[in-house]
């Protein structure tokens, strides 16, 4: 009921042709007929937006509609579309005055094109759902503010009647105290995160699509450059982009937005398998110790993103140990009582890379994982290593700790929830490599950011093919029927229509089609339902790459060429 639309034209078919154009663009709305069945449809059913009328202004004037929007709650301010006449000086008075008292308007003046119509209620509806997102935190926020009231108003009524009752009963009411200190700071401490990691996730996600615009740009100068030094520039520049890009994957791996490929991993056999690369980068000095759980322990993560976190531990433990000394790296089981941490009770897969340098100060504990917080001198670190590893393992189900006694070496372990061995997928045989397309195709491109849709569109006419955009999922589908594109190529985070609905969608229409998702910010569970992972494209990416991919989905499905 929030998303639809209400409609109160009373004069001629005007309702009933603005009902069509609405359900042409995939908006459910519904015709009021009457000011007080408009205004019933309001107060008890609710709606995103209203399409009003002129005409309709002499009546809703004394209408209790103006009053019902005065007693709208401080979060909304209901939109509506007015359909006014093209000579606003022919405008009475009380219907100006009914205008204004409107409050939220967009005018537009008739006759209207009906793309004109759809994107203004288009945008009142994104206006509301907006509203009413407000509504949802405030509401949030509201609870949470009576429930931490109520614990701490409980909490003081146990205080003091534990006072009174049990005087020589002080130690005990001490510990109490302390306790709540601790809860508190630890409900502080994770507040703090959630609240950063969604910071750095959006600001992360931007960065990574200019990212991607300036790599793909560089790669077409590289490619339609005639000088050779132009190519070596521009060769210089995607390095440096590449390490942008390795710089924002952590970003989004503390904010738990980092698309992952979880899969059921043998985490003892990855471990084993990595020794030599992290003997290499911890140097001689360092004596890298394994003590793996006895048999294979499996759990479902993302491997390339396990191996990257302990890497990342390995290289701090060895700048904790300047003189040198041992790197342990193991694995145990340990099963988790209810309320032990935060995750649920049941069987965990702990990973723990532990070092023997004089460890972290105990003041600086709850902020070792905090995004570009680091102990090491200036220039020798990001300070996102560790922020990798916190929000990988909170995205892989688990959790990451650390441990640092003074003195005693420092100890990073990540708890992943244990998966059973029978649950594993058999070993996929080695399919003959398929033969190279032939083209060119005719590529359907899906992307709600202008720069990068157009350097994506660039890099495919550059390779000969015919290229259809879209800015968002609703246009994309309008264009997917009146195309029949050869493939399609879609971003997964646009606004509201995600690039999974659109893969669904064109499934469904047209089975067989073959689909390319790109993104560098997408729930990959949610992906692998619709896509699976071998059409993803992760950002940025070049146009080799690009290349690569359409090759490899247009030669799974055989193709008449496209005339360009």
């Amino acid at each position: 009921m929030e998303r639809r639309v209400l409609i109160h034209a009373p004069r001629g078919r005007d309702a009933a042709v603005v009902k069509q154009v609405l359900a042409d663009s995939g908006m459910a709305s519904r015709i009021c007929p009457t000011p007080d069945d408009l205004l019933q449809q309001l107060e008890h059913d609710g709606a995103g937006a209203a399409v009003v009328t002129e005409e309709a202004f002499p009546v809703l004037q004394d209408a209790p509609l103006h009053r019902w929007l005065q007693r709208q709650p401080s979060w909304s301010d209901f939109p509506f579309v007015v359909l006014a006449t093209r000579q606003a000086s022919r405008r009475s008075a009380g219907a100006t005055a009914s205008l204004r008292k409107l409050g939220n308007v967009v005018l537009l003046e008739r006759p209207v094109n009906a793309e004109t119509l759809s994107s203004a209620v288009a945008s009142a509806l994104r206006g509301r759902a907006r509203q009413y997102a407000t509504r949802s935190h405030l509401l949030e926020l509201e609870q949470t503010r009576a429930t931490v009231e109520r614990l701490n108003r409980e909490l003081e009524d146990r205080i003091a009647i534990r006072t009174r009752e049990l005087a020589s009963a002080n130690d005990r009411l001490m510990a109490e105290i302390s306790e709540r200190e601790r809860a508190q700071a630890a409900l502080a401490q994770a507040q703090k995160m959630e609240a950063v990691g969604r910071l750095t996730g959006g600001i992360a996600h931007d960065f990574n699509n200019l990212l991607h615009v300036v790599s793909m740009n560089l790669d077409l100068v590289g490619r339609l450059a005639s000088e050779p030094k132009v190519a070596t520039v521009a060769a210089q520049a995607k390095r440096a982009v590449s390490r942008g890009s390795k710089l924002t994957a952590q970003l989004l791996s503390f904010a738990r937005s980092q698309s992952l490929l979880p899969r059921h991993t043998d985490v003892n056999a990855l471990l084993q398998g990595m020794q030599e690369l992290v003997a290499v980068s911890v140097g001689s000095a360092i004596r890298v110790e394994t003590a793996l759980h006895d048999g294979p322990v499996h759990a479902v993560l993302d491997a390339n993103q396990l191996e990257m976190a302990v890497l990342n531990l390995a290289v701090n433990a060895k700048d904790a140990m300047p003189a040198g000394g041992a790197l342990r790296i193991a694995t145990r089981v340990d099963r988790l009582a209810e309320g032990d941490t935060a995750l649920p009770a049941g069987d965990y897969l702990v990973v723990s890379v532990a070092d023997e340098g004089e460890g972290i100060p105990q003041h600086l504990l709850g902020k070792v994982f905090d995004p570009f917080f680091t102990t090491k001198p200036l220039g020798s670190g990001t300070g996102l290593g560790l922020s990798q590893v916190y929000g990988f393992a909170q995205q892989s189900g688990g959790l990451a700790r650390v441990s640092s006694p003074p003195g005693d070496g420092t100890t990073v372990e990540m708890l992943f929830p244990l998966a059973r061995e029978e649950d594993a997928a058999p070993p996929e045989a080695t399919a003959p490599a398929p033969a190279a397309p032939v083209g060119p195709f005719h590529i359907l491109v899906v992307e709600d950011d202008t720069d990068v849709r157009r350097v994506i569109v660039e890099s495919l006419q550059l390779a000969g093919h015919r290229v259809t955009a879209a800015a968002d999922g609703p246009d994309g589908l309008q264009a997917l029927e009146a195309a029949r594109p050869d493939l399609l190529l879609v971003d997964y985070a646009m606004p509201g229509m995600t690039g999974a609905e659109v893969i669904e969608y064109a499934r469904l229409r047209f089975p067989g089609l073959p689909v390319i998702l790109a993104t560098g910010y997408a729930d990959m569970a949610e992906v692998g339902r619709v896509l699976g992972t071998q059409s993803v494209l992760i950002k940025p990416f070049d146009i080799a790459t690009l290349s690569r991919a359409v090759a490899q989905v247009m030669s799974q499905r055989p193709a008449a060429p496209v005339s360009a």
